[in-house]
This record gives C-alpha cells, sequence and structure tokens, in this order.
C-alpha cells in the first residue's frame, strides 16, 4: 500500500473527538493508537481488541505521525548528560 493510500486513513473532522485526527470511520485516534503501542500493545493485540481496525490502519497512524514531525523543530526538554 503506498503512502498516500496509507494517509488517506486518517481523517480529520471538527465534530469528531474534537478534530483530531482519526482512523476513517472509526472514533479511534492517531494519538490513542499510538500510545497503545508506546505502552508495549503489539498490533495483533490491537487489531483483536478494536476488530473495526486492520494492520494498515495501525501503519498509516505511524505514517501520519512520522510525516507530521517531519518539518518539526525541537529544543530539549532537559539537559543531556552526554
Amino acid at each position: 500500500m503506498s503512502d498516500t493510500e496509507l494517509l488517506e486513513k486518517i481523517v480529520m473532522n471538527p465534530k469528531i473527538m474534537g478534530g483530531k485526527p482519526i482512523i476513517r470511520g472509526t472514533r479511534l485516534t492517531v494519538e490513542f493508537i499510538l500510545n497503545l503501542l508506546a505502552h508495549g500493545s503489539t498490533t495483533d493485540e490491537i487489531i483483536q481488541e478494536y476488530r473495526t481496525i486492520a494492520k494498515e490502519d495501525i501503519q498509516a497512524c505511524l505514517l501520519f505521525a512520522t510525516k507530521s514531525l517531519e518539518d518539526s523543530s525541537f529544543l530539549p526538554l532537559a539537559a543531556s548528560n552526554e
């Protein structure tokens, strides 16, 4: 599946979840899915729990987050010991 096809799975509507990016046809936000992954849930576990989504929807969330960060600049939150 191409990047364009994956990104079409993510939509934003001010009337749904306060306009946060969601997986098309659901009320599952990209943020929620990324948080599940960050806390150790596997793709298979997420799909089992939320049967309305597919592996490609989770890939779309990851790609959306990647694309969202491409043009961002960051300042360190704390001094590094390096």
